[in-house]
C-alpha cells in the first residue's frame, strides 16, 4: 500500500488532540471564574461609623409629694386628725407660694392597727393579735413649672412636724418638657458627627473618599444625671436630678468613592 500523500498534521495526533482539549478546559475555567468574581463583587463599597451628640439640659416642670398620717382610737378620730393635718399642709404650701390648683390630694386610707400582745410563758406562751386604733394615710401631690419653689418645699415640709403635723416628704422627680424637639437636634447633630468620624477615618487610611449617605439609624437616647456615661440597651429616662445629660447614638452606612 502506498503512503498516503497527505500525513496527519503533528497538532492532531494524539498528544495534540489532548493539548488542544485541555486548552479548552482552561479556557472555560478561566471565563467562567472571571464571570463569577464579577458577579458576587460588591457593586457599592461601604463604610459603616457610629455618631453620638451630649447635650446639658435643666429641667423645667417637677413633681413631688407629701405624706400625711394619723393615729386615733377610733376611725371616726382618725380622719378628723387627717384631715386636719392635709388642711394644715396645703395651707403651709398655698402661703409660701405654691399655687392651690398645682396641689392634688388623693383619697384618705384609715385602716385598723393592730399590735402583737404575748400572753403567758414557756410552753404557755400565746401570741395575740390586739387592735390598738386606726392608722390614717393620704398623699398631697404637687406638680408645677416651679422647680425651685416645689424644690424648697420639699426640705421644708417638715417644719409642721414641729407644730403636731405627722408629714413626710419625697424625694422630687424631675422632668424636661421639650425633650422631643431636643432628641430631634440631637440626632441631627449626632449624624453629623458621623460623617466626620467617616471623613476622618477614610484620609487616615487612603484611596477612597466618601460618598452618598445609604443607611442610618438612631440607637437608643439615654438621659442620665449629669455627669453620667451609664448606658441602657431600652435607653435611660431619669427623674431624680435637676441636671440631666441627653446623649444620643446614631449608625450610618456611607458610600465609599
Amino acid at each position: 500500500m502506498e503512503p498516503s500523500k497527505h500525513p496527519v498534521p503533528l497538532d492532531l495526533r494524539p498528544f495534540g488532540l489532548l493539548g488542544v482539549g485541555v486548552a479548552l478546559v482552561l479556557a472555560t475555567y478561566i471565563a467562567s471564574s472571571t464571570w463569577e468574581r464579577v458577579r458576587v463583587r460588591p457593586v457599592v463599597r461601604t463604610i459603616q461609623v457610629t455618631g453620638s451628640a451630649k447635650k446639658r439640659i435643666v429641667s423645667d416642670f417637677i413633681e413631688w409629694t407629701a405624706t400625711v398620717e394619723a393615729n386615733a382610737a377610733d376611725r371616726t378620730a382618725t380622719y378628723r386628725v387627717l384631715h386636719d393635718n392635709a388642711t394644715r399642709t396645703q395651707e403651709f404650701l398655698v402661703k409660701h407660694g405654691v399655687p392651690k390648683d398645682q396641689i392634688w390630694l388623693s383619697s384618705a386610707s384609715v385602716e385598723p392597727s393592730y399590735e402583737t400582745e404575748y400572753h403567758g410563758t414557756g410552753e404557755n406562751r400565746v401570741e395575740k393579735q390586739v387592735m390598738k386604733g386606726f392608722d390614717g394615710v393620704q398623699e398631697i401631690k404637687v406638680r408645677s413649672n416651679d422647680v425651685a419653689l416645689v424644690e424648697k418645699m420639699s426640705r421644708e415640709v417638715t417644719e409642721l412636724l414641729e407644730e403636731g403635723v405627722t408629714v413626710s416628704s419625697d424625694a422630687p422627680e424631675y422632668f424636661y418638657t421639650k425633650l422631643g424637639d431636643v432628641k430631634i437636634e440631637m440626632l441631627a447633630e449626632a449624624s453629623r458627627d458621623a460623617r466626620t468620624r467617616a471623613d476622618n477615618i477614610v484620609a487616615s487610611a487612603g484611596g477612597a473618599e466618601i460618598g452618598e449617605l445609604r443607611t442610618a439609624d438612631m440607637g437608643v437616647i439615654n438621659v442620665n444625671p449629669a455627669n453620667s456615661t451609664e448606658g441602657s440597651w431600652d435607653g435611660n429616662n431619669d427623674t431624680s436630678s435637676l441636671e440631666k445629660d441627653i446623649i444620643t447614638i446614631v449608625h450610618a452606612t456611607f458610600e465609599l468613592k
